[in-house]
């Protein structure tokens, strides 16, 4: 089984950048379909960018643009670049993983999570 870690959330200004990363260990993270989803106070955890294992790319509507999911297989890590952060950004940020060769939108298509890290964007 793969063990997930996220780390890089923190607080930051509307308009600024934060680069999260997610590391894994236990098993090779190219066998993985990867999402970052996040969940803010009272709304559902809804999927923000997923990555499947050959690359390919989703992106939430509101972050499309602003945001970018990538790995680095070499590292075991995935990567969720975030620029342009908007108030309504603020959430815990979660990784998930799914053995499968596409990712899939809801978080119940996925088997593996980190313990999630806080983004915190101030007007």
């Amino acid at each position: 089984q793969v063990q997930l870690a996220e780390s890089g959330g923190g607080l930051a200004q509307a308009g600024g950048s934060l680069r999260l990363s997610c590391a894994a260990s236990g098993r090779t993270l190219s066998s993985y379909s990867m999402a970052w989803f996040r969940q803010a106070p009272g709304k559902e955890r809804e999927l923000v960018a997923s990555i499947n294992r050959n690359g390919f790319t989703y992106y939430l509507v509101p972050v499309k643009g602003r945001f970018t999911i990538s790995r680095d297989n070499d590292k075991n890590t995935v990567y969720l670049q975030m620029n342009i952060l908007k108030p309504e950004d603020t959430a815990v940020y979660f990784c998930a993983a799914r053995e499968a060769n596409v990712a899939a939108p809801g978080y119940l298509d996925y088997g593996y999570w980190g313990q999630g890290t806080q983004v915190t964007v101030s007007s």
